[in-house]
């Protein structure tokens, strides 16, 4: 099955984007940080999703949690991207550089609360800190949710509690397999489906890709 290279991820760290050069270059979604912790919110993300609703891109909102309150995290970041039905959401799981990182615990109950308030599972993002603690071990809650992988090798190895990777992250602008570049943006994050553009576009359209 031929995979997608239609989505990039964003953040304020991106700067000033031009999402309309980037649909035109061939982008088709875009997901975007809303908040990290419970008081962070990103500067960009309410601009950036006019822009992409004026460019006519699908869109979605991830969360960076960190080892605070689980639900706080959850509750702010519903209150934040304030998630459409046809949005995509996603937890970010991975080590937090400026305090306590999330715990598989704290995680399933971020993943719970979420998937309470909007009545589907959030997608998982993650990579060696997920492969680490899971080890070869199932999680059925995790299992649940959609696995967004991230790592910048020739091919995505992925923990075995889930059959395959639905996003895979495979550059940071800067490292992986090409392209990196995107119009419009420069350097940035950019994230394979597994599927065709067509696929994408419905399971999208349902505000998960599970």
């Amino acid at each position: 099955m031929p995979n997608a290279n239609v989505v990039i991820d964003l953040s304020h760290f991106n700067g000033k984007v031009n999402l309309q050069r980037a649909a035109s270059a061939g982008i088709v979604g875009a997901i975007h940080k809303a908040t990290q912790g419970t008081g962070f919110v990103d500067p960009m993300f309410a601009k950036n999703r006019k822009a992409a609703a004026a460019a006519g891109l699908l869109w979605g909102a991830y969360h960076f949690g960190t080892g605070a309150d689980p639900v706080a995290q959850a509750k702010k970041f519903l209150q934040v991207a304030l998630p459409k039905p046809n949005d995509l959401v996603v937890l970010d799981f991975e080590p937090n550089s400026v305090g306590a990182t999330m715990t598989l615990a704290q995680a399933r109950t971020f993943i719970t609360t979420v998937g309470d308030a909007t009545g589907r599972a959030p997608g998982l993002y993650g990579g060696s800190l997920l492969k680490q603690l899971l080890g070869t071990r199932t999680d059925p809650l995790l299992a649940s949710c959609w696995l967004w992988w991230a790592q910048y090798g020739p091919a995505a190895v992925i923990p075995p509690n889930w059959p395959a990777y639905t996003l895979w992250q495979y550059t940071d602008g800067h490292h992986g397999n090409p392209p990196h570049a995107v119009d419009g943006i420069g350097a940035c994050d950019r994230d394979l489906y597994e599927g065709t553009e067509d696929d994408l576009t419905t399971r999208w359209a349902t505000g998960s890709l599970a």
